[in-house]
């Protein structure tokens, strides 16, 4: 394979942050260039809300070798989440990957005190942050709540300073700043990621 050009179709915007970890696992198969793409479906004047014709409308106006759809487990069995996903690309499992985090996609991002300091603009902060470890992210009730409020701590900004961060922002730049998303490797979420892609690459070679 010279080239791999994937796509990723989320549930919301913010989402889009998972290119990172994705393309993180794809560089732990492939030697080769790999470039993904997410779908932004809202440019559309009437995006589609079923996540069957959302998936024939990212890979109609996003080519690609591979499509990612993600969607959150929330409250919601994570096996649930996945028939959805398989019910919907029926003839076309060879091409979608399922990712389905446990409870939501910020759980994710919970793994690396230092970069989530750099994120939050105070890399050399001592506040104590209260980090869950691996194992216990998949039973974060909230993990959204959770990243943003480490994030606010780790800024160590007082009272109106620190209501006029946005935690959004500082989430999506925390995912750019994680260099080794291998952690991820211990959570049942991301293992069934990885065992669908290689899957996948199997059907390839």
């Amino acid at each position: 394979m010279d080239r791999l050009d994937f796509t990723l179709l989320t549930d919301g915007s913010s989402d889009a942050i998972l290119i990172r970890p994705l393309t993180w696992l794809l560089r732990q198969h492939l030697t080769c260039p790999i470039d993904g793409t997410w779908a932004d479906l809202r440019r559309l004047s009437d995006p589609p809300k079923d996540i069957r014709t959302r998936i024939e409308a990212a890979l109609d106006l996003y080519p690609c070798d591979l499509l990612f759809v993600h969607r959150d487990a929330e409250r919601e069995p994570h096996e649930k989440r996945l028939r959805e996903i398989l019910a919907a690309v029926s003839g076309r499992e060879g091409r979608v990957i399922p990712v389905v985090p446990i409870r939501m996609q910020e759980a994710w991002l919970l793994l690396d005190e230092a970069a989530l300091r750099r994120a939050a603009g105070n890399p050399g902060g001592r506040f104590p942050l209260d980090m869950p470890s691996i194992d216990r992210l998949e039973a974060v009730p909230d993990p959204k709540d959770v990243l943003h409020r480490l994030l606010l701590d780790a800024s160590e900004l007082p009272g109106r300073r620190r209501q006029k961060l946005k935690p959004g922002r500082m989430a999506l730049r925390l995912g750019e700043l994680i260099e080794d998303y291998g952690p991820l490797r211990r959570l049942s979420a991301f293992q069934h990621a990885e065992r669908a892609l290689v899957s996948a690459l199997a059907g390839w070679a």
